[in-house]
C-alpha cells in the first residue's frame, strides 16, 4: 500500500513537471511548424528530459528539425528553469513504434497493433495488446487477439502508457508513407 502511494505521488509530481515543460515549449514549437507528441522526464543518476515532436506538414523529422527544436527548447528552458537538478535533453522524432499520447493518435493508427498499460486494472489486468480499433466515447478500443475478435474497451483517462508495436505491417506502412497521415 505504501509503495502504491509513493508511486502515485511520484506520478503526480512527474505530471506537474512535464505539464510545466509542455506549457513553456509548446507555443514555440507550434510557431516553428511542429507538434508536441510527448514530454517525459526520468532516469537514474542523471535524469533525461525527452521531447518527441512531429512536423505539422506530415513530413519526416530531419536532423535540421531536431537541431532547431533542440536549440529552441534549450533556450526556453534555460530562461524558465522549470527543472532544478541537472538533466540531459533528448529531442527527436517519436519513431516507428511511437507512443500514443494524444486522442488523435488512437484514430490515426487504427489497424496497427498497440500495447496499452493502465493506471487501474480492468478485469484484473493492467496491460493489454491488440489491434487498435480507435477511440470512441473516451474508450480506447482494441481487438482482443485471444478473444475470437472480441473487443476490449479501455478508459483513455486511465492510460498510463500506450505505443505502437513494431510489426511487418507497421514497417510496410511507414515505407508507403501511411504514417504521415496523422
Amino acid at each position: 500500500m505504501l509503495k502504491e502511494l509513493i508511486e502515485a505521488l511520484n506520478l503526480v509530481s512527474e505530471n506537474a513537471r512535464t505539464d510545466q515543460v509542455m506549457s513553456i515549449i509548446e507555443p514555440s514549437l507550434v510557431d516553428l511548424g511542429y507538434e508536441l507528441v510527448r514530454v517525459h522526464f526520468g532516469g537514474g543518476h542523471k535524469p533525461i528530459l525527452q521531447i518527441m515532436f512531429d512536423r505539422v506538414d506530415g513530413e519526416e523529422i530531419t536532423i535540421e528539425d531536431c537541431t532547431l527544436a533542440s536549440r529552441t527548447i534549450s533556450a526556453l528552458l534555460d530562461v524558465a528553469d522549470p527543472i532544478s537538478e541537472a538533466y540531459e535533453l533528448e529531442v527527436g522524432s517519436p519513431g516507428i513504434d511511437r507512443p500514443l499520447t494524444r486522442s488523435k493518435d488512437f484514430a490515426s493508427f487504427v489497424g496497427f497493433e498497440a500495447k496499452v498499460e493502465l493506471r487501474q486494472a480492468v478485469d484484473g489486468r493492467r496491460r493489454f495488446r491488440g489491434e487498435l480499433l480507435g477511440l470512441d466515447d473516451g474508450m480506447v478500443r482494441l481487438a482482443d487477439p485471444d478473444g475470437d475478435g472480441e473487443e476490449i474497451a479501455l478508459p483513455v483517462n486511465d492510460v498510463l502508457k500506450a505505443k505502437l508495436v513494431l510489426t511487418d505491417e507497421l514497417i510496410a506502412a511507414v515505407q508507403k508513407g501511411r504514417m504521415n497521415e496523422g
